[in-house]
């Protein structure tokens, strides 16, 4: 199958949007039990827009980051966003995270 360019794709998107709910056939798609949504994922599928960036690091982390071969900026990549999601949730606190999340937070210290 060829791929869609984005013209094309939101093109599609909004045809499917524009159908009315009671003309859509759902009777092949069985419904979710409540084991099955207590296991789901959110954002799962999603896939952030990627942009070009020239970045100065030191030899030896680019030299890290290749030792695996292809890949190394989607590592990098990968590396950012951990320690970002991290900071989120540190700069967080228990006063504005949920109850759920106060109870299982540890505190980390940072050396360097």
């Amino acid at each position: 199958m060829k791929k869609l360019t984005s013209r094309q794709r939101q093109r599609e998107l909004k045809a499917i949007a524009a159908i009315p709910d009671d003309r859509i056939d759902t009777s092949e798609i069985p419904e979710l039990t409540e084991e099955q949504l207590s296991r789901a994922v959110r954002g799962q599928m999603y896939r952030p827009v990627k942009r070009p960036v020239t970045i100065r690091l030191d030899a030896d982390v680019i030299a890290w980051l290749k030792e695996d071969g292809r890949g190394y900026q989607t590592k990098a990549n990968a590396l950012l966003r951990k320690e970002m999601l991290r900071s989120y949730e540190q700069k967080k606190g228990p006063e504005r995270a949920g109850a759920e999340n106060s109870n299982s937070r540890t505190k980390r210290t940072r050396t360097r």
